[in-house]
């Protein structure tokens, strides 16, 4: 194993890894709305960033192929995820007819507004595990491509893979505050809640006609 062979692994896996992360969906509007509020960002960037190294792992493993086997568990998975993209999709559009405003990007000292650490973590937890197209892209796909590199080299490409998960949500969850100014108006929040609502809901139905 040289130097050029394992650059090369990594580099791959950081492009097709961002390739991958790098879209509109559940996880990644959750993790935008948090950054704009100013609220549990780091808690939900690390939750976002090891999903992600657990999952490219388990693919490394040879999880994918595990996976193509029980197709089974992925449709009862996408059903179960439809049902939450769904909701969370009626609760964004609710939210449009209370908007809010982002007046201070600190919380008052009673933390009045915020929402609790365990209620975020356990929506960016379901958002993530209970995406069946987090099974067949980073697990089965990552996977693949990875163990397609070589003895050794799938690890490489594995952590390029992983790497570029992290600088991702990093940046959507602590850039998301130069849009603060933004978001001080209760418009704005019609407009994030709005598009959040049409991305949950298409995203629930396309996986429950299975697309």
């Amino acid at each position: 194993m040289n130097s050029p062979d394992v650059f090369h692994a990594a580099g791959l896996g950081l492009g097709t890894g961002l390739a991958l992360i790098v879209a509109i969906g559940a996880q990644n509007a959750f993790v935008l709305r948090q950054g704009i509020r100013g609220e549990h960002i780091g808690a939900v960037v690390a939750v976002c960033a090891i999903s992600d190294a657990l999952l490219i792992a388990a693919g490394v493993l040879g999880t994918g192929a595990l996976l193509a086997a029980a197709p089974a568990a992925v449709v009862v998975l996408r059903y179960v995820g439809a049902a939450f993209l769904v909701t969370y999709g009626v609760m964004a559009a609710r939210r449009i007819l209370r908007p809010q405003a982002l007046v201070s990007a600190e919380p008052g000292p009673s933390g009045a507004g915020r929402s609790g650490l365990a209620s975020a973590l356990a929506t960016v937890m379901a958002l993530t595990w209970l995406n069946p197209h987090v099974y067949l892209d980073t697990v089965l796909l990552l996977g693949s491509v990875a163990n397609a590199q070589g003895p050794g080299l799938q690890w490489w490409f594995g952590a390029g893979a992983m790497l570029g998960s992290i600088l991702w949500f990093c940046s959507l969850g602590f850039g998301a505050k130069l849009l603060r100014g933004f978001f001080a108006r209760p418009a704005s929040w019609r407009i994030l809640d709005g598009g959040i609502a049409v991305t949950m809901v298409g995203l629930g139905v396309g996986l429950a006609l299975g697309s």
